[in-house]
């Protein structure tokens, strides 16, 4: 979902089906995970009113990546009723990192117009392989950018690998793998769906479940049962010389609620707040 430098689409290696249609999707059933061999391994339920558990979540903060509008700070993200809920505002934010002339994003702008939260597992909890499963619902509009996503904990960005389980921005709901390609650029197999064939806003107000089914052999995102992407691992490795595979390694999720950027489109017509709610992930492996 991030750092997008140089956004390379790989040829045909996925399987789009239509969603159009597809009803709210109620928890997995138990039989289906047994049926698999899987055993829960962790779940974060967010059943406590306040701030995220420190146990399994640490924050970003300030102007992240991908030149995005949005100051991320803690007081953004708390759970509620059962839920996580990631909030952006507009507000403005002093940028304390400001400098005069700098030719850097992150220091060129006196101060942010809004502000939002990016939570993540990095340091706490890393998984290789299993299924991860979330339920949450995702704001459409303008502007509006969420990701649920996973990094490796070793190396730098692209080499680290990165999933994107969910991803959206510009009428768009995305499912990404990206990895180190040729010239060590970013090279990606990605998968897009227009929003408005799936219903559109109607779809939008409901919660949906994303799911990664991730094993030595493949990669295969999905959204209410439906296949978005699959890509096998040997297509994966990073071209860099290494003969590193990031995704034989162990990974951390984020998950964030970006404003603007270099994807993000013009929130300037937005109504604010704007939310991502999450009311659970589950990690299940064999």
């Amino acid at each position: 979902m991030k750092k997008y430098l140089v956004k390379l689409l790989l040829p045909a290696c996925t399987l789009c089906i239509s969603l159009s249609g597809v009803a709210q999707q109620k928890d997995p059933k138990p039989s289906a995970l047994r049926s698999g061999g899987y055993k829960l391994v962790w779940a974060e339920e967010f059943n406590n009113n306040g701030a995220p558990d420190p146990a399994n979540w640490n924050y970003e903060l300030g102007f992240e990546r991908n030149e995005e509008y949005q100051w991320y700070q803690k007081e953004n993200a708390r759970c509620e009723d059962g839920k996580l809920i990631l909030e952006a505002k507009r507000e403005k934010k002093t940028n304390p990192n400001f400098k005069e002339g700098s030719s850097d994003w992150k220091k060129s702008r006196r101060e942010a117009d809004y502000t939002s939260a990016s939570i993540k597992t990095q340091g706490l909890h890393s998984w290789l392989y299993g299924r991860f499963v979330m339920r949450g619902k995702i704001d459409i509009r303008d502007g509006i950018w969420p990701a649920w996503w996973t990094l490796g904990t070793k190396g730098s960005w692209p080499a680290t690998g990165e999933i994107d389980i969910m991803e959206y921005y510009r009428k768009k709901l995305l499912a990404n793998i990206a990895f180190m390609g040729a010239d060590r650029k970013d090279a990606w197999f990605s998968t897009e769906k227009n929003i408005d064939s799936l219903g559109g806003q109607a779809w939008a107000d409901q919660f949906h479940i994303w799911r990664m089914d991730w094993d030595e052999n493949s990669i295969a995102l999905y959204v209410d049962n439906q296949l978005l992407n699959k890509v096998s691992l040997d297509r994966l490795v990073n071209q860099d010389g290494t003969g590193i595979n990031p995704f034989k390694r162990p990974h951390y999720m984020l998950l964030d609620l970006a404003i603007g950027g270099k994807q993000g489109g013009d929130p300037s017509k937005t109504t604010f707040s704007a939310r991502f709610e999450v009311d659970y992930i589950r990690v299940y492996q064999k």
